[in-house]
């Protein structure tokens, strides 16, 4: 108590605990769905679409959110587009936009600003890069994507587990993923300062593929990887203040130690059973 005391009276690890604390909420709602539609690899796609637009972004001296928020989206819309695609399969479209994303940022940053602080925060995360215009963008979306995942949840719940009796019943699929791939979008996006480009996508994983070793409905999975990755967030960032280590790393870290305790209470309920 007496650590998280001490890091509190930083106003950096302030509006890193708040962020962190409600991105980690929105992640780890929305991976549930991801996981189970094998979606588990668009925050990586995501991601280095927004690394590229952060990219373009810092020459011009515009707002890396305020830039990556809508390539992002952008970005899940041609991934939605890829899925229905004959020619084109989702992986295959994840991994051409991964690697032509990055190789745009990293050609954009080359010739420009060149590799500097703020790109490696960007890459490998930071909580010293969260600032206070930071802070009130990223609880106002956060909060937006909370509030949109419970007004539509039954119909996410819906879309997730079967597309077709979904559709049959009324509710248009498309529409809701779409829904699921903006509020990706923008999750992932606002994880991108504290994990960086190359982890974001485990906040998504991680929380949702622990909780359903030993879970088994739908709703009970979500509510258990929130806490979960709440709980994963704040060990890894105190860690991360003590050891002044990265706080991605750091919280992908206690992420795989704790996937790897309830993978071994799954094994010791599947040997009884």
């Amino acid at each position: 108590m007496s650590i998280i005391m001490e890091m509190m009276s930083y106003p950096f690890m302030v509006r890193a605990f708040i962020v962190g604390v409600l991105v980690s909420l929105c992640a780890s709602l929305l991976g549930g769905s991801l996981v189970l539609k094998r979606y588990s690899m668009i925050g990586d796609g995501l991601s280095h679409v927004g690394f590229a637009a952060l990219a373009i972004a810092y020459p011009f001296g515009f707002s890396p959110l305020y830039i990556s928020i809508p390539a992002c989206i952008a970005a899940a819309f041609f991934l939605l587009q890829m899925k229905d695609s004959a020619k084109i399969k989702g992986d295959a479209a994840t991994a051409l936009l991964c690697s032509g994303a990055l190789a745009v940022g990293v050609m954009v940053i080359s010739l420009t600003t060149g590799m500097n602080t703020d790109v490696c925060n960007y890459m490998f995360g930071s909580i010293l890069a969260m600032s206070r215009s930071d802070l009130y963008l990223s609880v106002i979306l956060s909060v937006v994507v909370l509030v949109l995942f419970i007004v539509f949840y039954e119909r996410i719940f819906a879309v997730t587990f079967d597309e077709t009796f979904a559709a049959a019943t009324g509710t248009d699929s498309r529409r809701y993923n779409v829904i699921i791939a903006i509020l990706t979008a923008v999750t992932v996006v606002l994880g991108m300062r504290m994990m960086g480009t190359l982890l974001i996508s485990s906040l998504i994983v991680f929380p949702s593929l622990t909780a359903m070793r030993v879970t088994r409905r739908f709703r009970t999975t979500i509510v258990l990887s929130a806490v979960l990755a709440t709980g994963c967030f704040l060990a890894g960032l105190c860690f991360s203040y003590l050891r002044s280590v990265p706080t991605g790393a750091c919280i992908v870290v206690v992420d795989i130690l704790v996937f790897g305790i309830f993978r071994g209470v799954e094994k010791l309920r599947e040997r009884r059973g």
